[in-house]
């Protein structure tokens, strides 16, 4: 999985999720109609996934999701990304273990100082786009 949007840390961080998100469909979906390999379903949570990336006010800082003190997923997809992770977790060393590993030692990294009230990534970049 790749974005377009993300980069550094958190095109890494994307590409886990979408690992973890080929791992969980296919083995949980079942026989559904897959393009990428994911289902429509685990295609929208992992764009939710992208978006909210995009827009995390700790930009390449940003903590593991679990140690995050900003909660910015809504209820319901966090649920479902709670599931996806334990399901493909424990695979992702079988499959992807270097990206694995990377996940395992990043969540032992410090979290650093709350962003200010209403940070957001994206109106931190400069003007021109770069």
């Amino acid at each position: 999985m790749k974005s377009d949007r993300l980069e550094g840390r958190l095109a890494q961080e994307f590409r886990t999720i979408g690992h973890m998100m080929q791992i969980y469909c296919k083995g949980q979906c079942g026989d559904v109609t897959r393009e990428q390999g994911l289902c429509q379903g685990c295609r929208e949570l992992l764009a939710y996934a992208e978006q909210k990336l995009d827009r995390c006010p700790y930009g390449d800082t940003k903590p593991t999701c679990a140690k995050c003190p900003i909660h910015c997923y809504k209820p319901e997809p966090k649920e479902q990304i709670r599931q996806v992770m334990r399901y493909a977790g424990p695979r992702m060393l079988l499959r992807h273990p270097v990206e694995a590993i990377r996940h395992l030692l990043d969540e032992r990294r410090p979290v650093p100082e709350k962003p200010p009230m209403r940070a957001n990534r994206r109106r931190n970049r400069p003007a021109d786009g770069s």
